[in-house]
């Protein structure tokens, strides 16, 4: 049975840590699940990740609705989250529509936005209708190209303000968890400190309630970004690459397949 929004807020509560893992796909879902993962977010960095775009903003519903639908049929445990993807929920009512789809066609357990006071509507609206909703503010990427990148966001005091009450919003409409991207570790602490859901740090330091990590980068798939808070526990494109040069070698010289492999 998979955990609840609910369950996740009480992990706060007991003072437990949440560890959670951007998927895309069936094998990589059901890893992460059995592994003890507590939330599996399919991003929308998928775009970047998986799909070779340049940006977030590219993505669709149909992409998103794709890759969660495989992600839900491996998850057993985990929470699902689906990520909103760029123009998806420019007004409450567009809002509501997806996110319905996030829960009903891709299997999701719950959606998140991206922002804070901008999309204060939207997300009531979502909690109106009992849909769980996980925040995300800091570093949002699906408006990087607005503000020249990826760069870390609230070094200033009035930088720091601006997401502090985003971030306070977003608790009192009734966010079950809050992603905490590119930020100063002290203000990540700050915000930890001042809500009552937990908060989900990407480069936010170790004060967060939760750490999330895309899963290709962790195992050391190359990608378009290279960020300086990815930890990588693996190098499988190094092992990827010699797996398909030993296979190329043993086709040229005729040594696969052999007899044992043949009919």
């Amino acid at each position: 049975m998979r955990l609840t929004a609910e369950a996740i807020l009480g992990k706060k509560r007991k003072g437990e840590k949440l560890v959670c893992l951007s998927a895309y796909d069936f094998p990589s879902a059901r890893a992460a699940d059995e592994e003890g993962v507590d939330i599996v977010l399919v991003g929308d960095s998928v775009g970047m990740v998986l799909l070779g775009l340049d940006s977030t903003t590219a993505v669709t519903m149909e992409d998103m609705l794709h890759h969660t639908k495989a992600v839900a049929r491996a998850v057993k445990r985990a929470l699902v989250t689906g990520d909103m993807p760029y123009g998806s929920y420019n007004n409450p009512k567009s809002a509501l529509r997806n996110a319905e789809r996030f829960l009903k066609e891709g299997g999701a357990d719950a959606v998140k936005l991206e922002g804070g006071v901008a999309i204060e509507k939207q997300v009531q609206a979502l909690r109106n209708a009992k849909i769980p909703v996980m925040g995300h503010v800091g570093m949002l990427p699906q408006s990087a190209e607005k503000i020249g990148g990826y760069k870390v966001q609230g070094k200033d005091t009035a930088g720091a303000e601006k997401i502090l009450k985003d971030a306070i919003l977003l608790d009192h409409l009734g966010v079950f968890s809050l992603v905490l991207e590119c930020v100063p570790a002290a203000l990540a602490e700050r915000i930890t400190q001042q809500v009552k859901c937990p908060t989900i740090g990407i480069g936010a330091g170790p004060k967060t309630d939760g750490q999330i990590l895309v899963l290709p980068d962790l195992l050391g798939i190359r990608s378009g970004v290279s960020p300086k808070f990815v930890r990588r526990y693996a190098n499988l494109e190094k092992e990827i690459r010699s797996a398909v040069a030993a296979y190329r070698e043993d086709v040229l010289q005729g040594k696969f397949p052999s007899p044992k492999e043949s009919y």
